[in-house]
């Protein structure tokens, strides 16, 4: 191939949450890397709320960081105010969220990956992707150089084919005002990949000053402050307070009057929004029952005076933006900086993918983040991971990382995509994973640190760090079963002021925890033999013992799905040959093309009537294959 600017073994296109991961953990296993970006400005950037986490997409941070990915580790570093979500549920659905610093989370990660050893950052529009006679792939800038790459990783978010409404206005945009990816929609429709159109939103940013504070509800940080990452040792500092609000009858009375004027009920808009974090427009029409909608007002960092409107986004004109902010407590004289807008992009059909990430048609070809259909910042950064790390590992010719719905929320968020696809932005939930007690937000270190020392992307430190805390574990579980109580009168009194039943025997320390009204802090006044431990480790040790009977149900229904997992599909399987398979089942699997009988248990359409049927005929394939070894 003639007129080739340079070869790399993974090219990355974009630099937003996808990319970075997917290019830093290429680079990190030893390949050499390109990770291209329309604006280098925009690495890393947050172009709807500037924070990390949240319920169960705290659950995918801590989870990326056990494995070895650097979100988690730039959010502590960046941190305006960390609070753990959903305190008052059980501790399943636990979930850390941090305020960050928008522009420093950005220059930080810019500068991650311009130190990265293996890693080369370029500003430039990819324009044209094509396989070249030997099985490489070619990619085309606008300025009509080319590179050559033995895999790519398209990690585009809402850049590609991206227009941007406001009100009857609609232009080419990425988001913030950057160029968008105006050329490559055509390139991955010549090359015959299923694209389509979803969009999302964004709300306003309002000037601090113009804000009215006095009367609205403070929303401070938790303390002490719990980190994402588990390479942060020195403890971290909430440095701002956050604000509630709530629009009223005006607001809904104001929106209403005007959605004739909105490109979404216009029907301007065609792309498909997200279902679960609606533009605020949507909220008043589905949820037309509701007095009033909450809203919260969040700083973008410390040296900007940008307030972000968290639960506002909205395509309304912006003289309806104006006059519905204005409504609102606090907000009667905000001056609006940046105007809420929508922005619709393409994105592909993710039953197109394998669960490496990898096209099932175009080999050596991944997608990542936004562009496989999802939303959220966090989606997107365990998608790049995932992609870089199998590309990677393909390369280097090593197993791929293949994480199941057992193992975590992003084995989760993947198996969804590839089995089940979307049809609106995919945002990760507690609710979507059958095995949440057991993918516990504070346990993502004991499920997952071993593979990402498998796989080279955990430190010797680390690892050390790590097996000192398993060991610490199992020792306090031993020390808290082999602990007798002895019912004294002070001991019988804490009990008591617990309303729980005062003890008449010695009772082992591990059968009080078990209690529902006690809890470690409560024994510590008894618990005479108790060494100074971790609060991260007595955490973790008193969940398994308060839920130990319901995690050993749920890992017995885990054992049992792993043996269907383990039953792989050939990959040229002729469905509509298969006798007994129903006609819908030969579509959906013939279309989505499971890699194992538990993907194909999961796919909608295809009853437990049609797994039985493809049992057997694996059955009956392995009895053909020892008939001819014969």
């Amino acid at each position: 191939m003639e007129n080739i600017a340079e070869k790399f073994d993974v090219v990355v296109v974009g630099a937003g949450h996808a990319g970075i991961e997917a290019a830093l953990a290429s680079a990190r296993l030893g390949c050499k890397t390109g990770i291209f970006t329309i604006n280098m400005d925009a690495v890393g950037n947050c172009p709807c709320n500037p924070s990390i986490g949240g319920t169960a997409k705290g659950h995918l941070v801590r989870e990326l960081d056990a494995l070895g990915g650097e979100m988690g580790k730039a959010a502590d570093e960046t941190l305006l105010q960390m609070r753990m979500l959903n305190r008052g549920k059980g501790p399943a659905v636990h979930s850390l969220r941090a305020q960050i610093d928008r522009r420093a989370y950005s220059a930080r990660m810019k500068h991650c990956l311009e130190l990265q050893k293996n890693l080369e950052l370029r500003q430039a529009e990819i324009t044209d992707i094509e396989k070249d006679s030997d099985g490489s792939w070619v990619l085309t800038t606008r300025l009509e150089t080319r590179y050559l790459a033995k895999a790519v990783i398209i990690a585009t978010g809402t850049y590609l084919g991206g227009v941007v409404f406001v009100g009857n206005v609609s232009y080419e945009s990425g988001p913030d005002g950057i160029f968008p990816s105006k050329f490559l929609p055509d390139s991955l429709k010549k090359l015959g990949m299923s694209i389509r159109r979803f969009k999302t939103g964004t709300p306003a940013r309002v000037l601090k000053s113009s804000i009215d504070f006095s009367d609205l509800e403070e929303q401070a940080g938790d303390e002490p402050v719990i980190p994402f990452s588990y390479d942060t040792l020195e403890p971290c500092e909430n440095k701002v307070v956050c604000h509630i609000s709530w629009t009223n009858e005006k607001t809904k009375q104001i929106i209403l009057d005007n959605l004739h004027r909105s490109p979404l009920y216009s029907g301007k808009i065609e792309g498909i929004g997200p279902r679960y974090c609606p533009s605020i427009e949507d909220k008043i029409v589905r949820f037309s029952e509701k007095e009033r909608h909450q809203l919260f007002i969040e700083p973008c960092g410390l040296n900007t005076e940008e307030m972000y409107i968290q639960g506002m986004s909205s395509s309304l004109p912006e003289d309806v933006q104006t006059a519905f902010y204005h409504s609102i407590k606090g907000l009667e004289n905000a001056v609006i900086m940046r105007p809420a807008y929508a922005i619709e992009y393409y994105c592909c059909d993710p039953l197109q993918l394998r669960s490496t990430l990898e096209f099932i048609d175009f080999e050596n070809l991944y997608g990542a983040g936004q562009f496989n259909g999802s939303s959220g910042y966090e989606e997107a950064a365990v998608q790049g991971f995932v992609a870089g790390v199998n590309a990677a590992m393909k390369i280097l010719g090593r197993e791929p990382m293949i994480l199941d719905r057992a193992s975590s929320y992003i084995g989760t968020l993947i198996d969804d995509l590839v089995t089940k696809g979307c049809h609106d932005p995919y945002r990760m939930m507690t609710s979507r994973s059958e095995y949440r007690l057991v993918l516990r937000q504070d346990n993502a270190d004991s499920r997952l640190t071993h593979i990402g020392r498998r796989i080279g992307l955990i430190s010797d430190e680390r690892w050390r760090r790590f097996c000192d805390k398993q060991e610490a574990i199992k020792a306090e579980l031993k020390r808290v079963k082999e602990t007798v109580i002895s019912p004294t009168e002070r001991v019988n009194e804490i009990l008591v002021s617990r309303e729980t039943s005062p003890i008449t025997t010695g009772v082992r320390l591990i059968d009080l925890i078990k209690r529902p009204q006690l809890n470690y802090d409560v024994l510590s006044e008894i618990d005479e033999t108790r060494p100074i431990i971790d609060k991260n480790v007595l955490e973790q040790v008193e969940i398994e013992i308060k839920y130990e009977g319901y995690i050993k149900r749920q890992l017995m229904v885990i054992e049992q799905v792993r043996k269907l997992e383990g039953k792989a599909l050939p990959s040229n399987i002729d469905y509509n040959s298969i006798e007994g398979l129903r006609l819908e089942a030969r579509e959906k699997l013939t279309k989505v093309r499971p890699e194992n009988i538990g993907q194909a248990s999961r796919i909608s359409g295809v009853s437990p009537a049609d797994i039985s049927v493809l049992v057997i005929y694996l059955a009956s394939l392995k009895n053909k294959k020892g008939g001819d070894a014969k």
